[in-house]
Order: C-alpha cells, then structure tokens, then sequence
C-alpha cells in the first residue's frame, strides 16, 4: 500500500468545489399573448421558473389554469402578470374571456 504525497492530497483537495453541486437558477421565461393564441403554446420549464404571461392584443386576456389552481387575472393590451411553477407537471391553461385558447406549461 502507497502512502500519497501532501502534493497529492493538496490537488485532490482543489477538486472539491468541482464536486459540489451549484444552487439551481430559477429562470422566467416568456409567453406572449397575441393573435388570439398563446406563443408558444407549449412551453417546458424546469421546477423553480416563473412564466410571464404579456397580452399584445387589443382584447382582454387572461391565462387560468385548466384545474382553477393559478390564474393570471385580466391582461389589457401591454399588461404582464408572472406565475411561478414549483412542482414538476402538466399544467393546461386557457384564456377565461376566450376558452378556444389553449396552452400547457411542462415542468421537468
């Protein structure tokens, strides 16, 4: 059996922090609200993100979880509102003014 060397232990050491996991970012991303329809209509995020739902369309919107468990509340043309999403799912959404507008969030 060999003994290491201190200059082996010392660079083994200045590994350490390689090893260790970095927190996780929370990211937001975007869905715009235009043309009668959710852009994209699918979008995939990972546990931790927020979504910022913005309408550019001239009629109200709104984006209300298919289940009622989040809703964005009524987006006038410029508006913004942002859910975060912190478990992993499917969440399906529409629009409560206009319930032919469909969209889902995938949480990883």
């Amino acid at each position: 059996m060999s003994s290491l060397t201190r200059r082996q232990i010392l660079s083994g050491l200045t590994l350490l922090p390689l090893l260790t996991a970095l927190p996780a970012r929370s990211a937001t991303l975007a869905v715009v609200i235009k043309g009668m329809k959710f852009n994209p209509a699918t979008l995939q995020i990972a546990a931790g993100d927020s979504v910022t739902f913005t309408n550019e369309d001239g009629a109200p919107h709104t984006a209300t979880a298919d289940d009622k468990s989040w809703d964005t509340g009524r987006l006038s043309r410029g508006n913004a509102a942002s859910i975060t999403f912190a478990a992993p799912g499917r969440y399906a959404y529409h629009c409560a003014v206009h319930p032919s507008m469909k969209g889902v969030i995938i949480v990883a």
